[in-house]
């Protein structure tokens, strides 16, 4: 009842009063009708019957058509206060025609038609593009707010990112008295886990953060005491480790050591299917996905509600728990059925029951180890894993080529120091330094031409020997392989494998062959596994080289002396020559009651059986180790 309408009328028919239309409506005026004899409606008069716009639109309409509108509201103002004379054109009946026939809208025009020819009609479209001018600077405002906020947020960035600076660029080595007082202190974790890496920072951008007062090696040695201290090594490690990689590198690899690696598993094609047995083990609510694609019998278990070395499936036979890494080894092994394989160092049985699935059960595999205990889990887990073409024997790895020899094919896990398993046995980190990686390295090149030698390298489908260790040393990996380049007639191939580190060539001041490219190295913070090194060696011929001859020829020679006695040394204990190191003068027992003689010689009890015993003076027998 408030909203005010704008009604526009045209003038009656010439000598017909009331003869005419409320405007904006198309029927006569109530109680009125147009005599068919009279003018009518023509198109002379039908501008005058057009509605005009509102009045908001009328001011929103361009100057040029200002004066038209005023005097078309002067006109329909006069002809309004005419018309209401009359009882037929109350106030009411005006706003009910109106109401009745045309929608009220404030934002279109009262029955505007686009298609008029005087172009009144315009005013309308250009409300309408007002209207979208309006919603582009609405988007416009928005985009705008948008960029503002952006800006601002780049702005805080640069902001942190200049206090960060600050603070790296604030950071200074402690002095003597500093570091003193903390060995006598318990040390702050927090402060040193700070320091690490403040130190980091300045050491990836030297030149410009660095003190002048102070060299590199002060920072490295500082990087490596606080690793020591907050990780929990020994120093030794931690100073392998950052000669192997770079200072953040090697952070990174201490951090991954704290973290477990994934419980991995894999299905023994033996007994079923991979498929199958994700499909059962889900059944009984455990979450698994496969390895990844390099992989096609491993699993992944990343939650269970029952334990995964409890259930079924697991009691019989159709899958093993294994780490990812220990499927590489035999992955670049890759025996065909109908071999001879040896497995040296073949407890507790994973790998074996790999390379026996590989084969369907065909050929023969010789499982060795030479730790007697070791042998019962070994034999166990080759049962429930359906395992019928596996001999396990228990002998020292180095004595195979010459009891079993001619082999196919050998796979040798050597034992190690265990570097890249620290997740699984935190224990490394204080039991491990320099002296055991140097004694596990003789260990391992023994071995390693053990395997060698006992390889068929006329063999038509074999004459490959796999080195495989769980450590990621140079002392143990690239060195021992490059020895035995050196020392047989063997040559480096590849492993087969899609992923994993190159072998190193060169390490500080040392240089290998460059075949050396061709192992493999796998890092807990990189691959997401235990640390594993695989190199595969193909054997070309069964002869020695030369250099090799000669060192085999000398060893040979002390061996059959007792104990390992070198040929001087036999000369000398056979002329009865003082200090030979070997006692001639061994004391007889007493028989029959009479006093025995002194006879000179070495007694035959000592070595001359090969028992590993030498004499010793005071007539006392000591075991050699070899």
């Amino acid at each position: 009842g408030d909203t005010m309408v704008a009604v526009t009328a045209a003038p009656a028919v010439k000598g017909k009063k009331g003869k005419g239309k409320v405007a904006g409506s198309d029927k006569p005026s109530k109680g009125k009708s147009v005599s068919k004899g009279g003018k009518g409606f023509t198109d002379d008069n039908a501008n005058w019957l057009k509605p005009k716009a509102s009045a908001e639109k009328r001011k929103s309409a361009p100057q040029k058509k200002a004066s038209v509108v005023a005097d078309d509201d002067d006109a329909d103002d006069d002809f309004l206060e005419d018309e209401l004379v009359d009882d037929d054109f109350a106030d009411d009946d005006l706003v009910s025609d109106v109401s009745d026939d045309e929608p009220i809208d404030g934002k279109a025009d009262l029955g505007l038609d686009d298609s008029d020819e005087d172009g009144d009609g315009d005013l309308g479209g250009s409300s309408d593009e007002e209207e979208e001018d309006d919603a582009q600077m609405e988007v416009e405002r928005e985009a705008a707010e948008l960029d503002e906020e952006a800006r601002r947020v780049a702005a805080e960035d640069e902001a942190e990112l200049r206090t960060n600076i600050q603070r790296v660029n604030k950071f200074v080595l402690p002095s003597g008295q500093e570091i003193e007082k903390e060995e006598i202190v318990a040390p702050d974790l927090a402060m040193m886990a700070t320091r690490i890496k403040d130190n980091l920072a300045t050491l990836a951008n030297f030149a410009e953060l660095r003190d002048p007062s102070r060299t590199r090696q002060e920072y490295l040695d500082l990087l490596a005491r606080d690793m020591a201290a907050h990780y929990g090594y020994v120093p030794d490690l931690v100073q392998l480790f950052l000669r192997l990689f770079s200072p953040a590198e090697a952070y990174e690899f201490l951090e991954a050591n704290e973290t477990p690696r994934p419980l991995t598993i894999r299905a023994n094609t033996l007994r079923t299917r991979r498929r199958d047995l994700a499909q059962a083990l889900i059944n009984r609510s455990v979450s698994l996905d496969p390895i990844d694609k390099w992989s096609k019998v491993g699993l992944v278990v990343y939650e269970s509600a029952v334990p995964i070395g409890a259930t079924p499936e697991y009691l019989a036979g159709h899958y093993m728990i294994q780490s990812a890494s220990s499927f590489l080894p035999v992955m670049a092994l890759a025996p065909h059925e109908h071999e001879r394989i040896l497995d040296m160092c073949a407890a507790p049985g994973g790998k074996t029951s790999y390379v026996a699935a590989l084969m369907r059960n065909t050929g023969t595999i010789f499982a060795n180890d030479s730790k007697k205990d070791r042998l019962k889990g070994l034999t166990a887990n080759l049962h429930r894993l359906g395992v019928t073409n596996t001999v396990v024997c228990n002998l020292d790895g180095r004595a195979f080529p010459k009891v079993i020899g001619r082999f196919d094919r050998v796979l040798l896990d050597a034992p190690c120091t265990g570097l890249g398993v620290i997740a699984k046995d935190p224990s490394v980190k204080l039991q491990k330094d320099f002296k055991d990686l140097q004694r596990c390295q003789q260990l391992q090149k023994e071995l390693l031409l053990a395997a060698i030698d006992s390889v068929n390298a006329d063999s038509k489908t074999g004459g490959y020997v796999v080195y495989s260790t769980c450590s990621i040393s140079v002392e143990e990996n690239e060195m021992v392989v490059d020895y035995a380049l050196r020392s047989r007639s063997v040559k480096v191939v590849p492993c087969g494998l899609d992923f994993g580190r190159p072998g190193l060539a060169k390490y500080r001041d040392k240089r290998f062959h460059p075949s050396l490219a061709e192992a493999r190295r796998f890092y807990p913070h990189v691959h997401n596994m235990d640390g594993f090194f695989v190199c595969k060696l193909r054997k070309f011929s069964n002869k020695l080289p030369a250099a090799a001859n000669a060192q085999a020829g000398e060893r040979s020679t002390a061996e059959e002396v007792g104990g390992g006695a070198t040929a001087q040394q036999t000369q000398n204990l056979a002329a009865g020559a003082p200090g030979s190191g070997l006692r001639a003068d061994a004391p007889a027992r007493k028989r029959d009651g009479k006093q025995g003689k002194k006879r000179k010689g070495a007694s035959k009890d000592a070595g001359e059986r090969g028992s590993g015993l030498s004499a010793t003076p005071g007539g006392k027998k000591k075991r050699l180790s070899i």
